[in-house]
C-alpha cells in the first residue's frame, strides 16, 4: 500500500464545502497552518501572494512544469504533426455545440437547435473535449478566445451547482457522477497547467480554477465513503487522489488522501485478478484502469511518496498481462466491450505498453514500446522518461502458450514471428460485474500469416447494432436453435446506449493442458440447459500446424445444432469445407469431418459470419479442423477424396481404429481419434471402456497416450510384455516405454 500521511479520521475532511464554491478571498482560510505561517501568517493573506504560492507548487507537482510549457508545446506539435487537424476539428465540434456558458441540466438544445440526448450530455460532463479548445490556444497563438471559452464554462457549471441545475446521481447520467467527475479533473488539471502564467490566465482564474476543484474533491470523498466495484469509482478515486497529492496545501486533502489510497487499494485487490488481468475481461477497461492507477503512481512517485510492493506488483500485472495475450503483430484481440474504433478486428496495445515500458524498464515492454508515447499521454510523462524512448531496450518474448485461470482466458501460440499461429478462447464470468461481457462463452479468436483470420468486433454504446455486436451471431461460438448466448439484454436508465445481459451461462473448464505435441482445452458451459441440451467445446492446437474444435450436444428432444465463424467465406464443398481468402493467398479453410446438412452466409456492417447446421438431431458433434494456410497451392484440396491438411491424413490411417463413428486424423507414428473404441497396430492394442477421443504417439520405444474427450476413459495397453490397464483423466499424459 501507498504511504498514507496521518491516520484515517471521520468521514468529511474538515469544512471544505462540496455544495459551494470557496470565494477567492477566502481560500487562504483552509490552508494548513504551516503554510499560512510560510506564506507571512498574515491575518488576510493576498490573492496575489497565494496564487504564486499555488503556481509554484503545480510546476514542483505536477507532470510537467508549466514554466517550460511553450518550449514543450513546440516538441508537442513537432512529434504529433497529425495531431493539429484533429484538435482542431474536436475543438470547433464542442464549441459549435455549446456556448461557453452551456446548461448542465437536460432538457436543453445544441445551438443548432436540436436537443442534446444523455450520451452527448455525459460527454460535456466529462469536458474532454476542452481539452483540445486548450491546445487550439497554443496553435492560434493564443487567441484568448478559447482560453475564455474554457474560463467561462467552467464558471457555469459552478453557477449551476449554486442553483441546483444541473444533472444529479439518481438520474443515470450526474454531472457529479465519480467516473465523469473523476474525468473532468484529470482534463482541467492539465488544462489548468497549460494556462498557468499566462497574461490572460489571471490570479482570480487560477484561484477560481483551484476553488472549483477543491470542491469537486470534497464532492467526491463524500460521494465514493464505501468501494463499488467498477472504473467509475476506480477513476473518480483516482482523480481524488491526485488532488490531494497536488493541493496537499489544504487542510483536510490527508483525508482525502489516506482515503482515496485505501480504497484504491481495495480495487487493486478485488479487480485485478490474481492472475493479473483486470476483472471486466475487456482489453478497453483494462488499459483504462492502467490509466487510473499510472496517474496517481507516476505523481505519488514524482512527490516521493513510498509506494508498496503490492502497488508495484498489481500495477506492473496489468501491463504483462497485455504482453500475454498479444497477437504475433504486437496487436492483441477484442474481448467484449473494447470500444475504441467500433467494428475493429484488434486492440492497440503499443501505447500503454509504452507507458508500461517507461515506469518498469522492462525489455519485454521495450518490445511493444514505440519510440514516442501517444499524444494524449505526452504531458504525462517526465523529460527523462522522454528520453529513454530514444533508446528503447527490448527483448522478444520467449512465453508461447499461457492462460489467465481465474480470468478465463486460454492461449495457444505458436510463438512471436509475424506469420506465426496464435488462438484465444475466452471461457470465464466475472461473479460481480459481467455488464461489459458479450455472448461469446468458448468462443474463440485467431491470427496466422499476419491476418485475425476468426476475429470479433469492436462495438460503440451509442451505435444502434451494439447488441447485435454484442452477442452471439458475431462470435465464433456454437448455438442451439435460435438460443443466442447473451440473454435478456438490456439498456441502462442513463440512455447512453449502453446495454449487458442479465442472463450469461456460466462456464466450466474441465481441463487445460499443454506440452510439446499439442494444446488441448476443454469446457463446458449451461446457456442450452433451458432448453434441455447438454454443451461442450474441445479445442485442440497440433503444433505448429492447426486447430480442431469439437462440439458437442447431447438431449433427449432433437434439435438444430449449429456453429458459427466469422469472416468472409465460400462455399468449397457446401457446408463442409468453407473458405476465406485474404489479399497475400493466404487464407483459413475450415473443414467438417462429421458431415453437416447446411450453410448460411450472413453479415453487417461490412462483415460477415457463416453459420454451420445440423438439422433436426438428439446428439452430434461437430469436429471441425481450422486450418490457415499460406498460399493457394497449400490451402485443402477440394477435389481430394480423403484430403490432407498441413500432412495429417484424414481417416486413413496405418493404425487399425475400431468404433462405430470413429475418425481420425494421422501423420506418421501420430494419431489423433476420436470416437474410437480401440486400436491396435503391429503387436500393440489399446483399448478404451467407451468411445472416446485420443492422442497417441508412438516414438523411440515410447508410446504416448493424451486423453482429450470430457471424461475420465479406462483404458488397457497390451503388446507382447505388458498388460497395463489404468484411469486417464481429461488433458492427462500417459507415457508407456514399449
Amino acid at each position: 500500500m501507498l504511504f498514507f500521511l496521518g491516520i484515517i479520521s471521520p468521514i468529511y475532511a474538515q469544512d471544505i464545502p462540496s455544495g459551494s464554491i470557496i470565494k477567492n478571498q477566502e481560500l487562504s482560510n483552509y490552508l494548513k497552518e504551516s503554510v499560512k505561517v510560510q506564506l507571512g501568517n498574515e491575518s488576510e493573506i493576498s490573492i496575489a501572494v497565494l496564487a504564486n504560492y499555488l503556481r509554484e507548487k503545480f510546476s514542483e507537482r505536477y507532470f510537467f512544469n508549466w514554466k517550460n510549457k511553450d518550449e514543450r508545446f513546440l516538441e508537442y506539435k513537432s512529434l504529433y504533426v497529425s495531431a493539429e487537424k484533429s484538435h482542431i476539428e474536436r475543438a470547433k465540434d464542442h464549441m459549435a455545440k455549446f456556448p461557453d456558458a452551456p446548461q448542465w441540466k437536460l432538457p436543453f438544445n445544441y445551438q443548432n437547435g436540436e436537443p442534446v440526448n444523455a450520451y452527448a450530455m455525459r460527454h460535456l460532463a466529462r469536458q474532454h473535449k476542452m481539452i483540445d479548445i486548450a491546445y487550439l490556444y497554443h496553435y492560434r497563438n493564443k487567441d484568448t478566445t478559447y482560453l475564455d471559452y474554457f474560463k467561462n464554462q467552467l464558471k457555469s457549471l459552478n453557477t449551476a451547482l449554486a442553483s441546483d441545475q444541473y444533472e444529479k446521481i439518481e438520474d443515470g447520467n450526474g454531472v457529479f457522477e465519480s467516473f465523469r467527475s473523476g474525468y473532468r479533473v484529470l482534463n482541467w488539471l492539465q488544462i489548468h497547467n497549460l494556462f498557468l502564467g499566462e497574461e490572460s490566465y489571471t490570479d482570480e482564474d487560477e484561484l477560481i480554477t483551484i476553488a472549483t476543484l477543491l470542491q469537486h474533491g470534497q464532492h467526491l470523498y463524500e460521494h465514493n465513503a464505501k468501494f463499488h466495484a467498477g472504473n467509475h469509482q476506480t477513476r473518480g478515486l483516482s482523480a481524488l487522489a491526485m488532488l490531494s497529492i497536488l493541493l496537499r496545501d489544504f487542510e483536510g486533502t490527508d483525508i482525502w488522501y489516506n482515503h482515496a489510497m485505501k480504497l484504491l487499494e481495495e480495487h487493486l485487490s478485488k479487480e485485478i485478478n490474481d492472475d493479473g488481468f483486470q476483472f471486466e475481461r475487456t482489453v478497453h477497461y483494462h488499459m483504462s484502469d492502467i490509466g487510473n492507477y499510472y496517474y496517481v503512481y507516476q505523481l505519488a512517485k514524482m512527490s516521493n511518496l513510498d509506494v508498496s510492493p503490492f502497488w508495484k506488483d498489481r500495477l506492473k500485472s496489468l501491463f504483462v498481462s497485455l504482453t500475454k495475450i498479444a497477437y504475433p503483430d504486437k496487436s492483441a484481440p477484442v474481448l467484449s466491450d473494447d470500444t475504441d474504433d467500433p467494428w475493429a478486428e484488434k486492440n492497440n496495445i503499443s501505447g500503454a505498453l509504452t507507458l508500461g515500458y517507461l515506469l518498469f524498464d522492462s525489455p519485454k515492454m521495450g518490445y511493444f514500446a514505440n519510440s514516442q508515447v501517444d499524444a494524449k499521454m505526452f504531458w504525462y510523462v517526465t523529460d527523462k522518461q522522454l528520453e529513454m524512448l530514444s533508446n528503447i531496450e527490448s527483448k522478444s518474448p520467449s512465453m508461447k502458450s499461457v492462460e489467465f485461470a481465474t480470468t478465463g482466458y486460454y492461449i495457444m501460440r505458436e510463438g512471436w514471428e509475424k506469420n506465426d499461429k496464435m488462438m484465444i478462447i475466452s471461457a470465464g464470468l466475472d461473479t460481480d460485474k459481467p455488464d461489459h461481457q458479450h455472448g461469446d462463452m468458448l468462443g474463440v479468436q485467431a491470427m496466422a500469416n499476419g491476418k485475425v483470420v476468426l476475429p470479433n468486433y469492436q462495438v460503440r454504446y451509442s451505435l444502434e447494432d451494439l447488441e447485435l455486436f454484442k452477442n452471439s451471431m458475431t462470435k465464433n461460438v456454437a448455438l442451439v436453435d435460435d438460443e443466442l448466448i447473451g440473454k435478456q439484454y438490456t439498456s441502462n436508465k442513463g440512455g447512453s446506449g449502453f446495454g449487458k445481459f442479465l442472463n450469461l451461462p456460466k462456464p466450466k473448464i474441465t481441463a487445460w493442458e499443454k506440452n510439446k505435441d499439442l494444446d488441448i482445452f476443454i469446457g463446458s458451459h449451461d446457456g442450452f440447459e433451458n432448453i434441455g441440451v447438454k454443451y461442450n467445446r474441445q479445442v485442440i492446437y497440433l503444433k505448429d500446424d492447426f486447430w480442431i474444435v469439437k462440439d458437442n450436444f447431447t438431449s433427449e428432444e432433437k434439435h438444430t445444432y449449429k456453429q458459427v465463424w466469422q469472416g468472409h467465406y465460400t462455399l468449397e464443398e457446401g457446408a463442409n469445407l468453407i473458405r476465406s481468402s485474404f489479399d497475400d493467398a493466404s487464407g483459413l479453410d475450415i473443414l467438417q469431418i462429421n458431415k453437416a446438412d447446411a450453410v448460411l452466409n450472413s453479415g453487417q456492417r461490412g462483415k460477415q459470419w457463416s453459420v454451420v447446421s445440423k438439422m433436426n438431431e438428439n446428439n452430434f458433434s461437430f469436429i471441425t479442423a481450422l486450418y490457415p494456410y499460406e498460399g493457394y497451392s497449400n490451402r485443402i484440396d477440394e477435389n481430394a477424396k480423403m484430403p490432407k491438411i498441413k500432412g495429417w491424413e484424414l481417416n486413413t490411417s496405418s493404425y487399425n481404429i475400431t468404433g462405430e463413428v470413429a475418425s481420425s486424423l494421422s501423420k506418421g507414428h501420430e494419431v489423433v481419434l476420436f470416437s474410437a473404441k480401440s486400436l491396435e497396430l503391429n503387436s500393440v492394442k489399446i483399448e478404451f471402456s467407451e468411445s472416446s477421443d485420443m492422442f497417441i504417439k508412438y516414438s523411440d520405444s515410447v508410446l504416448t497416450i493424451q486423453c482429450l474427450g470430457k471424461q475420465d476413459v479406462k483404458t488397457q495397453v497390451k503388446t507382447s510384455k505388458i498388460n497395463e490397464a489404468f484411469l486417464i483423466k481429461p488433458g492427462e499424459v500417459i507415457l508407456i516405454k514399449i
